[in-house]
């Protein structure tokens, strides 16, 4: 995995040691390993002192870790996958492809590979107006200008267009905004 700006962290114990009251454990750096299986693997060696012989590991903290991928006993295979696939990205994509992963097609619940969710995220993310006092504004107002829509029309008529109104019904249907960031519904 390519190391990234804000990466991905996880605090490992082990449940017994939880259940006996410590919370001994260890920050596991996700960019040291290239694989889910290196990362559990390290983790068991870690804890392979814990009495019993097979420790059954308890993630007690993480950083940088979309909660759809994590909780306390299990982090998704495809976790890698993902870190991956967001290392290639900028940061605004990165937070974009994450608002999109965890709140518009809830990944990785729906079963997708990474690629095809990358490829259905490129096809309806329309960029990101965060910078703007309203995003959904700003973004009308650039679909209008990129459509021609009013083209045509004398001042006059145009002045009468009800941006507002226009803007409430475009993300009424067919448009959603998270963060700033704008998806088509399609």
């Amino acid at each position: 995995m390519k190391s990234l700006e804000n990466a991905p962290r996880i605090y490992v114990g082990t449940y017994a040691q939880y259940n006996s009251g410590s919370l001994f454990g260890k920050w596991f750096e996700l960019s040291e390993y290239d694989s889910y299986h290196e990362f559990i693997n390290a983790c068991l060696v870690y804890h392979s002192q814990e009495p019993g012989g097979s420790p059954e590991l308890m993630f007690q903290d993480w950083e940088h870790i979309p909660g759809a991928l994590i909780c306390e006993y299990k982090l998704d295979e495809r976790a890698f996958d993902y870190f991956n696939t967001v290392a290639q990205l900028d940061a605004v994509t990165q937070d974009a492809f994450q608002c999109y992963c965890e709140h518009i097609s809830c990944w990785p619940g729906n079963k997708n590979d990474i690629d095809t969710q990358l490829e259905e995220f490129q096809a309806c993310y329309q960029g990101y107006f965060g910078n703007e006092n309203n995003p959904r504004l700003a973004f009308a107002y650039q679909y209008l200008e990129e459509t021609g829509l009013l083209d045509g029309l004398p001042k006059i008529v145009e002045s009468y267009f009800d941006y507002e109104a226009f803007t409430r019904d475009l993300f009424l249907e067919g448009y959603c905004e998270l963060n700033g960031h704008v998806f088509s519904d399609y």
